[in-house]
């Protein structure tokens, strides 16, 4: 079981560490409104991770049969809702950058950033494929369960990271850089966006 955990825990860290939108979003969520609800986020991404691990050890090569026909209207969904936040990022004033998104709670902002990381179910895709190649960990109940802990806390692990380092510049921005760091990350979540839609 402890190969299992390992195995999660590097799988995670595999899909969860190159740079997409929702690491993207997460780093602007904490230099926007700080650790709280950035962390809020990064556990509702962390979440969603889960819940593809969970899936895709559950139900293995099914989970993929089921979801390839919705992969095309998940892609195009979640390409329209990122190029949305990108497109509000790119007209907000300087002064409400810092209080974008501030209507959330943080309750709300978890489950919007579970709901965003949700759309992308190729990463069930991912699992699943692990799954079907780790053999020895599909077979055994508790080494499925080892591997789905590892997966959350690594990804829970790299979600926080981002999240401490974007809180790290709340507040510290002046109005100016504030309008050059949302116009880069918007401009960064348009072209990843595009690459979700045509990918």
């Amino acid at each position: 079981m402890g190969q299992a955990f390992l195995l999660g825990v590097a799988a995670a860290y595999a899909i969860a560490i190159p740079v997409g939108p929702i690491a993207v979003l997460i780093l602007r969520t904490g230099m926007g409104r700080g650790l709280r609800a950035a962390a809020a986020a990064g556990a509702g991404a962390a979440t969603a991770d889960l819940l593809f691990a969970t899936i895709a050890m559950l139900f293995g090569a099914a989970a993929s049969v089921v979801l390839a026909p919705i992969l095309p209207v998940a892609r195009i969904v979640a390409a329209a809702a990122l190029a949305a936040i990108a497109f509000r990022g790119l007209l907000a004033r300087p002064r409400s950058i810092e209080r974008e998104s501030s209507g959330l709670g943080t309750g709300n902002t978890y489950f919007l950033f579970l709901g965003l990381t949700m759309l992308n179910p190729p990463t069930v895709i991912y699992f699943v494929s692990l799954a079907i190649a780790l053999p020895d960990v599909a077979a055994d109940l508790g080494s499925r369960a080892a591997f789905v802990v590892g997966a959350f806390l690594a990804s829970l692990s790299w979600q926080e990271v981002l999240a401490l380092g974007g809180s790290m510049l709340h507040g510290r921005l002046t109005p100016r850089l504030q309008r050059i760091t949302a116009v880069v990350s918007s401009l960064i979540i348009l072209a990843l966006a595009a690459r979700v839609a045509f990918g």
